[in-house]
């Protein structure tokens, strides 16, 4: 059995932001399944999908922070430059982080660990709704 939905997300700011809850609000379908795995797949270039530090919201801050140091913006060797300085590096960002996470599903709910979370990494200023697509495979 699988099933499949995609849903947009509104605009998030630039940074790392929890979509655990509307993820499983938006799939209820999870909850038929005793054993799956879900996969949680972006549609966008300069966004991207991880899991991690669901509790401390600092954690998300210090992602952004360290991610804006390793990839800089207005890098000197920098082509892709029309759509403004945060462009290019939020397609780096994102091909580091990638484009979907796996997530197994057990007993009708998605098996993340104690602190785990689905984070959707914005890494444009304004990037807009952004398109997630999710299968359940069970």
């Amino acid at each position: 059995m699988i099933f499949q939905k995609e849903i947009s997300l509104p605009a998030f700011k630039r940074g790392f932001h929890l979509i655990t809850g509307a993820v499983e609000k938006a799939f209820p379908e999870i909850r038929e399944v005793e054993k799956g795995m879900l996969q949680v797949f972006i549609k966008h270039t300069s966004a991207s999908l991880t899991l991690n530090e669901n509790a401390d919201p600092t954690v998300r801050e210090d992602f952004e922070s360290h991610f804006n140091m390793m990839v800089p913006e207005n890098a000197h060797y920098y082509r892709h430059t029309m759509e403004g300085p945060d462009d290019m590096p939020a397609h780096i960002k994102a091909s580091l982080l990638g484009n979907s996470v796996m997530i197994p599903v057990t007993h009708g709910r998605l098996n993340l660990g104690t602190w785990q979370g689905i984070y959707l990494c914005e890494h444009r200023d304004y990037g807009g709704s952004r398109r997630i697509v999710m299968t359940l495979m069970a």
